[in-house]
């Protein structure tokens, strides 16, 4: 969706100033983040508003700030999806010929225009690419009626929009572009997406591999009834567990509505029985503690047993940990978090273990 507006951008310079549930890391920067991918071995890349593209190879001890895109001064790049610590593509939103992909392959010294928009009324929304094959997804909001879906099998340097059926839009209800986590991909190769609007959140999913399945639809038990409330992000763990967040983003204190789990593989939906407190705009799971985080404005809740309650994850005083490091967050690719006003931070490796 065209929504959630954000600020300027430039570039990150890292070092930890406290032992926290966040690292937090200092910078020279009031870009506002929602694109962050943390590839493995220390590589991570992360985005943001006007051209920001900045990486990693240490694992956040530098951050280092790449080259612009030609022509991308004024771009809001909202996701990134990287293959490795020289190849990446980073995904900007906004309407019409506003929404492309540029794609680096020598460690974000250049950038290549690989693809523009080509529907005026267009907008995507979230980028998703397997760095283990050569396969992609791209969602985008309406247009006609109609989800925009596009996938790509030569590691997003082509992409077609699809054919698939069961894509048609319910009235205002769109995609929310806030931490590019609204497309799922999970390990039986069911592809979904969530959405939100006036009418109640849903998730459209489909199983097959042909263009002749089409996508099927569910509600979503999370908060609805406006065009800036529903899901906003999705997470799946192995072949069992798919995690849901949003909310309303216009009250971020608003905890009703805000998570929903399926412990079937989608088949039915719960909504949380402990509520995070307040809406969020990002998922993840940590595998080596068994545990969720989810993260919003007003702070981080964190859940062990799979979706059913959560519990906020608040900095302790006594640790001298920073009071604001619970809070600010737009998106999670642990283990970092990335946020508005320049704000990235590492997680703890012992902040699940308290």
């Amino acid at each position: 969706m065209r929504r959630l507006a954000l600020g300027f951008a430039t570039m990150f310079v890292a070092s930890a100033i406290a032992s926290a549930q966040w690292t937090m890391e200092n910078s020279t920067t009031i870009a506002d983040l929602r694109g962050i991918h943390s590839v493995g071995g220390g590589v991570a890349w992360a985005s943001g508003t006007n051209g920001t593209i900045i990486r990693t190879e240490d694992g956040g001890y530098l951050w280092q700030s790449c080259s612009m895109p030609r022509g991308a001064e004024h771009l809001d790049f909202r996701g990134i999806q990287a293959f490795d610590a020289n190849t990446a593509i980073v995904m900007s939103s906004g309407k019409g010929d506003l929404s492309r992909l540029y794609k680096t392959t020598d460690g974000c010294h250049t950038w290549k225009l690989i693809f523009t928009n080509p529907d005026k009324d267009g907008f995507w929304d979230a980028l998703l690419l397997n760095r283990f094959d050569r396969d992609g997804e791209l969602l985008g909001d309406p247009v006609n009626g109609k989800f925009v879906f596009m996938e790509t099998s030569d590691k997003g340097d082509t992409w077609t929009k699809t054919k698939y059926q069961g894509l048609d839009a319910l009235k205002e209800e769109g995609a929310f572009a806030a931490s590019n986590s609204s497309l799922m991909l999970d390990e039986r190769f069911i592809t979904g997406f969530i959405t939100g609007g006036p009418l109640g959140p849903r998730i459209l999913t489909n199983e097959g591999s042909s263009e002749t399945e089409a996508f099927k639809t569910q509600s979503l038990p999370l908060k609805g009834g406006s065009p800036s409330a529903g899901a906003f992000s999705i997470e799946d763990r192995a072949w069992c567990c798919w995690v849901v967040v949003g909310g309303e983003y216009t009250k971020p204190d608003d905890s009703n509505g805000t998570a929903a789990y399926t412990h079937d593989g989608g088949k039915t939906w719960q909504a949380a029985h402990s509520q995070p407190h307040g809406y969020r705009s990002s998922v993840a799971y940590d595998a080596s503690t068994k545990t969720w985080l989810t993260v919003g404005p007003n702070g981080t809740d964190i859940s062990t047993d799979d979706g059913r309650n959560w519990r906020p994850l608040h900095p302790n005083p006594a640790l001298h940990e920073p009071a604001d490091a619970d809070r600010n967050w737009n998106a999670l690719s642990l283990p970092f978090v990335v946020g508005p006003h320049g704000r990235i931070a590492k997680l703890n490796p012992t902040a699940l273990k308290r």
